[in-house]
């Protein structure tokens, strides 16, 4: 399924190591001729890290887009009634915000974005990038694959030796993955071992 035209939501939280492989996906959404809005949480805004600046990462993503990020809930609230998305994304998905979407808690514009997604019934795709996937946040990650209109980048363990509970998404499937979820389906095979690639694609 085409993606032209589409309106694409695209929430960013604070797994700082992961922005480097999730902000080409946004050009490509643009390329592939979506208009995409971008929301990212207070982290993302703030936080100057070993990967980056915050205003850096935050003037790409603008550039890239063509628009102001949504850096306020009162800001995204409107992505529900007003200005639907047809598709809302998070990628990275740190497990603090997968907890918190995965209970219910709405305290960041990523989250109000995805709400107003699900209200609306229209899918929402997760880039996990987690330490504890396969530890306490295990339990979420069972609540939201099993949910309506949620979906998973496909992801697998990324140092099953030195850190056995950390999973993160294969981001260049991200595309691919939001292609099936407009469609109404999850992305298969959706876990993935940290070598291996779908049609040897890197």
């Amino acid at each position: 399924m085409s993606l032209k035209g589409r309106h694409i939501g695209f929430g960013i939280t604070g797994s700082h190591c992961t922005y480097s492989q999730v902000v080409p996906q946004i050009e490509k959404l643009v390329d592939a001729g979506c208009s995409v809005s971008v929301f990212v949480t207070h982290t993302v805004k703030t936080t100057d890290t070993r990967f980056g600046k915050a205003s850096d990462w935050i003037a790409k993503v603008e550039e890239i887009s063509g628009h102001k990020v949504v850096d306020s809930i009162v800001d995204a609230e409107p992505y529900g009634p007003r200005k639907p998305l047809d598709c809302m994304v998070i990628a990275p998905l740190t497990g603090n915000s997968m907890s918190k979407f995965a209970n219910a808690q709405t305290d960041s514009p990523v989250l109000m974005a995805a709400k107003a997604t699900l209200r609306n019934g229209n899918p929402v795709v997760l880039g996990v990038s987690t330490n504890d996937g396969l530890g306490l946040n295990l339990q979420n990650i069972a609540k939201l694959i099993v949910a309506k209109n949620i979906y998973f980048i496909p992801f697998g363990q990324d140092d099953p030796v030195n850190k056995p509970n950390s999973l993160v998404s294969h981001m260049y499937l991200l595309t691919d993955t939001v292609e099936a979820a407009v469609d109404g389906k999850q992305m298969q095979p959706i876990l993935l071992e940290k070598k291996q690639r779908i049609n040897n694609r890197t």
